[in-house]
């Protein structure tokens, strides 16, 4: 009866399903008590279909409803899956709560930590930049320049060790990715000891609040600084190029997302865009620190450029000092409203509420 009833209730309506299962309830129950049983199971059933139905239709109707105004094109999309190491660009990727995704490879879901389990990024090791985690016959693979490259099993044994680590001043754990990791890293930057860590999906993540107040409370990272998307166009950047003496890279400031066609600082003041399924609501600005003056393509650090070129007209207003202290603004933080997969190429669309 299960199947029949299930059937027989799909073109109800959720008004319709609960005076169903009212007069279900009124019926004498020694005598229906199995078809209630099944009945009912089949409506709990239905309820969910429908109003999962209903929701979607409604999202869709909404969005429907809002106009919406082609801002740009995604021009590049960047992972960087070790924290402050190289980006791999993408041609598409899918967008995750906790950052974007392609394959194996995940947004800063490595870290590279000291023997006291805190993070190492390129603030302390420029040359960390110079490092590349990427993917390849179904295996992980670290390469630097002058280096021979390292194959990794794409999950760490469980044998590895869970490591307790620190990343901005928060708690979370990594999977110790073995010793033959430590002595390649160890080996490369010829300072001092460090391991590599993998943030594992039964892991607990950050909380971007606990970091930014700004953020929502289920707004989740792992060792990202604070936010899961950064969004920067190149109209910004060509516009900081045109101060600078020396050109600088959209890698400078590690950029999930690079927006073309749209005007110069605009992605300031976007407040939902649309990128084919995927809606990202923005946050805030991101506030930039020295790690800007390393450069990319050599792992040296300057000190001074861009970093004071972007102080001298990208300061906060004066009530925001507070989140932002000092620190110059380029680029904007971005969290996940609905999730789906992008590609270079996609129209942007501005959200008009």
């Amino acid at each position: 009866m299960g199947a029949a009833a299930s059937s027989a209730l799909t073109g109800l309506s959720l008004p319709q399903l609960r005076l169903r299962l009212a007069l279900l309830a009124s019926a004498q129950p020694r005598t229906a008590w199995l078809g209630a049983a099944a009945l009912g199971l089949a409506t709990v059933a239905a309820l969910s279909a429908a109003a999962w139905s209903i929701r979607g239709r409604r999202g869709r109707r909404r969005r429907r409803r809002r106009r919406l105004q082609q801002v740009g094109t995604v021009a590049q999309l960047w992972i960087y899956p070790i924290k402050s190491c190289r980006g791999v660009p993408m041609k598409e990727a899918e967008c995750t709560e906790m950052g974007l995704r392609s394959g194996h490879l995940r947004d800063r879901f490595w870290l590279i930590i000291n023997e006291e389990g805190n993070m190492v990024t390129a603030r302390q090791e420029p040359r960390l930049v110079l490092i590349s985690l990427t993917c390849e016959n179904d295996s992980l693979m670290l390469s630097a320049a002058y280096t021979q490259d390292l194959i990794l099993p794409i999950k760490a044994p469980s044998t590895n060790v869970v490591r307790k680590c620190r990343v901005h001043g928060l708690e979370i754990e990594g999977r110790d990715c073995g010793d033959e990791a430590a002595q390649w890293i160890t080996s490369f930057l010829k300072t001092q000891p460090y391991r590599l860590v993998h943030f594992e999906p039964q892991m607990r993540p950050r909380n971007s609040k606990q970091i930014v107040d700004a953020f929502r409370s289920t707004d989740k990272v792992a060792y990202p600084d604070a936010s899961p998307f950064l969004i920067l166009s190149e109209a910004s950047l060509v516009d900081l190029n045109s101060r600078l003496e020396k050109k600088v890279k959209a890698n400078n400031f590690r950029p999930n997302i690079v927006i073309s066609g749209c005007r110069v600082y605009e992605e300031d003041s976007w407040n939902e865009i649309l990128i084919g399924d995927v809606e990202m609501k923005r946050i805030m600005a991101c506030g930039r620190c020295i790690l800007t003056t390393v450069d990319p393509d050599t792992g040296i650090m300057n000190r001074k450029e861009p970093l004071e070129t972007l102080r001298s007209y990208r300061q906060c207003d004066p009530c925001d000092q507070k989140v932002y202290g000092k620190a110059p603004l380029f680029g904007q933080y971005y969290v996940l409203e609905d999730p789906g997969t992008i590609k270079v190429g996609d129209p942007v669309y501005l959200l008009d509420q």
